[in-house]
């Protein structure tokens, strides 16, 4: 009924625009949530994110800044963590998954402060990308490392 609603207004159904979204746009809008966790989206929090996507996605600079804001559109938008996990989840390998957990990470140590609302999001969102807590954590060391260097 709802479908049928919204195609007479011209609306997609939610299953349509969830399959219409790329895993590059759904990974790209978990790093802009996790820049946002809290509560403040810092400059260098997007040119970090603007680095993984040209570096994780071999993307030109253009492109980048595309998806970027993609991806901080959608998170703006976002009521929740599971459509994107979920497309991230059913399109990209674990190996994938567990390098997006580390770029989450890497993007929480870019702006050089640490929230207790970032931590928070990265436990909740690593269990629902099926990446483990001993993963997390390792992909967690790998990030202050990189930060620390």
């Amino acid at each position: 009924m709802m479908d049928v609603l919204k195609s007479l207004f011209g609306g997609k159904s939610r299953a349509a625009n969830e399959d219409e979204l790329s895993p590059h746009v759904a990974a790209t809008a978990l790093l802009v949530e996790a820049a946002l966790a809290d509560g403040i989206y810092a400059h260098m929090e997007a040119e970090r994110i603007k680095q993984i996507l040209k570096e994780a996605f071999d993307l030109e600079e253009a492109e980048a800044e595309a998806v970027l804001s993609e991806g901080e559109d959608l998170a703006e938008e976002a009521v929740d963590h599971y459509r994107f996990t979920k497309i991230v989840k059913e399109n990209l390998p674990l190996e994938k998954r567990e390098k997006l957990v580390e770029h989450l990470w890497s993007v929480v140590f870019a702006d050089g402060e640490r929230a207790a609302e970032e931590d928070s999001f990265i436990r909740r969102v690593a269990p629902l990308l099926a990446v483990e807590d001993r993963a997390r954590v390792l992909a967690r060391k790998r990030a202050e490392d990189e930060a620390d260097a």
